[in-house]
């Protein structure tokens, strides 16, 4: 028996894929944690090791999400994240260099292999349960509902004029169809609506680019950082805001070395002038159109360009250019209030800081929160209220989500996990008060000598 490292040598790192038929290598975790650097990585897929280092780049979430997970056990993102797994162990098998040495534990470091152990029972439970499995009828009616919320804005306009009522009216309609669409988009980006991803990215496209105006490659490439990674600085870019606003631990660190960019103890009343009404305006518009042109992302560039062109020649028959430009920008600044608030209440009131490599159910439950659940809410925040839900199984459809709660309740319970649950003001209420919070803490550190 050989050394760990290489079959019948002394220990040491194997460059190369194993090769067929030979017996695998083993390695110990403090061999994979050496591999942790853009040009050099490997992970742990169900014990098996794979240098990922030259592949990442073609990775289609992206080199940054994949490379968050480097020198990690990273099994279940890799079931949270692909649907067909037989599919995609076929790109693996050329990255295969060895596997961890029969005494090395399945996880690194002090993470709770019992619940690692009953997450993935669960994860196998909700599956036999069929949980995995999209009703068609349901995103059917939700896009139906988009589209006719589009098609009713248009006709208030054309009927009524446009004066300010029904202006306003119109504007209504347009925001909640933009607000739901995020939704469906959100859905489809997940894999969560059809069971072949051809037909999620294509639909995802159409919903992003034709009824939205963005990039869905820009959508995942963002949004699947912050699943693999919730909370965690550098690596979620939902909370990676410094230095516009201070989080968590950032707040601490910013006071120590006596950084003061902005008046950060009253960030919680800036926050209404430039987070709600601005993200989506603003950041979001940039965002997407640098990411479509530095990427070359053309494709996803005309489905947004298509947005626009059909919003100008619906309203131009009405309004004069500014006019179709003040509309615009007042659906916008709607919607972006909605998605603010409703994206936040789950996550800024918990835990924000740096990476502590926990398993991933522990990650996801100690970054998220749910929010009372109601036909209403279910509707008003796409099904997002069931937020520690979505980010245990991300790619589960939401209409589900209320059937898997009570198992991940009791799994809680049995490991002495948080499960929170908040009334809707109290979700929105405690967003201003960690802000708040934070800037104190900055407040506080700044003032230390």
């Amino acid at each position: 028996m050989g050394g760990v490292g290489e079959p019948g040598g002394e220990p040491g790192p194997r460059e190369g894929p194993a090769r067929l038929g030979a017996p695998l290598p083993t390695f110990c975790w403090e061999q994979i944690r050496q591999h942790n650097l853009p040009g050099d990585m490997w992970l742990v897929i169900e014990r098996r090791v794979y240098d990922i280092s030259r592949w990442a780049q073609r990775h289609p979430g992206g080199s940054r999400l994949i490379g968050h997970l480097g020198a990690e056990d990273a099994t279940d993102a890799f079931h949270a994240f692909h649907r067909d797994l037989n599919f995609v162990r076929k790109f693996l098998q050329p990255l295969l260099i060895g596997q961890l040495a029969p005494e090395e534990p399945s996880q690194d470091g002090s993470q709770n292999a019992q619940l690692v152990e009953d997450f993935r029972a669960l994860h196998q439970a909700a599956k036999d349960m069929k949980l995995f499995e999209a009703k068609p009828t349901f995103f059917a009616f939700l896009l139906g509902h988009i589209l006719a919320m589009e098609v009713l804005a248009w006709l208030i306009i054309y009927l009524l004029g446009s004066g300010w009522v029904p202006s306003t009216l119109a504007t209504l309609f347009m925001a909640v169809s933009q607000a739901q669409s995020w939704y469906l988009q959100h859905d489809l980006g997940h894999a969560s609506v059809f069971r072949k991803s051809w037909w999620n990215n294509l639909a995802q496209q159409f919903v992003m680019g034709q009824l939205k105006g963005f990039s869905a490659h820009w959508w995942n490439f963002r949004h699947f950082q912050h699943h693999a990674k919730p909370n965690i600085f550098s690596k979620d870019p939902d909370v990676t805001l410094a230095p516009v606003f201070l989080l968590g631990e950032s707040s601490v660190e910013y006071g120590r070395k006596k950084r003061r960019y902005l008046p950060y103890n009253h960030q919680h009343l800036y926050f209404f002038l430039i987070g709600p009404p601005l993200l989506t305006l603003v950041n979001f518009e940039v965002e997407n159109l640098a990411y479509m042109l530095v990427c070359m992302q053309w494709r996803d560039f005309l489905w947004a360009a298509s947005f626009y062109s059909r919003f100008f020649l619906c309203y131009l028959p009405f309004y004069s250019v500014s006019g179709v430009l003040l509309l615009f920008v007042a659906v916008r600044v709607l919607e972006s209030h909605w998605f603010v608030w409703i994206t936040q209440m789950n996550h800024i009131p918990k835990e924000i800081g740096h990476e502590k490599h926990r398993d991933w159910a522990s990650s996801q439950l100690a970054a998220t929160c749910n929010v009372e659940s109601s036909l209403f809410m279910d509707w008003f925040s796409g099904h997002l209220n069931f937020q520690i839900e979505h980010h245990l199984f991300p790619a589960m459809p939401r209409h589900n989500y209320h059937r898997v709660a009570p198992l991940v309740q009791a799994l809680c319970a049995k490991h002495g996990l948080v499960y929170e649950v908040k009334p809707f003001l109290t979700a929105l209420v405690d967003i201003v008060g960690s802000l708040k919070k934070s800037g104190n803490v900055w407040l506080e550190a700044y003032l230390q000598q």
